[in-house]
């Protein structure tokens, strides 16, 4: 069985932004510091969304030609209704030389996917049907593409690689319009408690440089009081 944590926990994280959370996961562990979020950028289908908490799915597609070998789609649907703890977000590796070419995901495959638990999906490769898309749905993906071209899922629960972001099936991911990020299980809690020092500190900076006659002495006084807070 996956590792997982509690659903307080992932209300928690829910609370917060990516950057929030990418912040809090360097100090927590400071070899996460460049390495496991997204290094290029996603488009955000829905940025008014809160926050996806949510263990991956992953799988590996290809469109740009027809395959001789038909989909298993009762195997794939299966693995994302069935294949691990849930909420679920599928992480999707495009491996076309030309990422984007065909659409996995549009108005079916968002409903389809939210229906069997999943909350979105974060691909290298290309989305469609923006307004008619599941609204709850979130959708990171490489780029808007208008056609689904010869799209197959070819394998699922394997490693991929999405943006930079390495995802192995079961790893937690928190994800925004900003992008996404890898959160190792055991670092939860004290991102979460990380998460909230960072924004008190950051809330003595950003109230005092709001106040009339906001100077260099006012901000060292600043940096100051966010000394105090650890």
């Amino acid at each position: 069985m996956s590792e997982t944590i509690s659903q307080a926990t992932i209300d928690a994280l829910k609370s917060l932004d990516t950057p929030t959370v990418c912040n809090a996961l360097e100090v927590v562990d400071p070899s996460r510091r460049a390495r496991g979020f997204n290094v290029k950028p996603l488009v955000c289908a829905h940025p008014k969304l809160p926050s996806v908490v949510a263990y991956a799915r992953t799988a590996r597609i290809r469109s740009t030609h027809k395959s001789a070998k038909p989909q298993d789609s009762v195997g794939y649907y299966t693995y994302i209704a069935e294949g691990g703890p849930i909420p679920s977000v599928v992480i999707v590796q495009d491996l076309d030389e030309n990422p984007g070419y065909g659409a996995l995901w549009g108005e079916v495959n968002t409903n389809v996917h939210y229906g069997l638990g999943c909350q979105g999906v974060i691909t290298n490769g290309s989305i469609r049907d923006i307004p008619d898309s599941q609204p709850k749905f979130q959708m990171l993906a490489g780029m808007i593409n208008p056609s689904h071209a010869w799209v197959q899922v070819l394998d699922w629960g394997c490693s991929v690689n999405v943006h930079g972001m390495e995802v192995d099936h079961g790893d937690l991911v928190h994800a925004d319009m900003h992008g996404a990020v890898v959160i190792p299980m055991q670092s939860a809690q004290a991102i979460i408690e990380e998460a909230a020092k960072i924004m008190a500190r950051e809330k003595v900076l950003i109230t005092a440089a709001q106040q009339p006659g906001f100077n260099m002495e006012k901000m060292q006084q600043a940096w100051a009081g966010m000394a105090e807070i650890h």
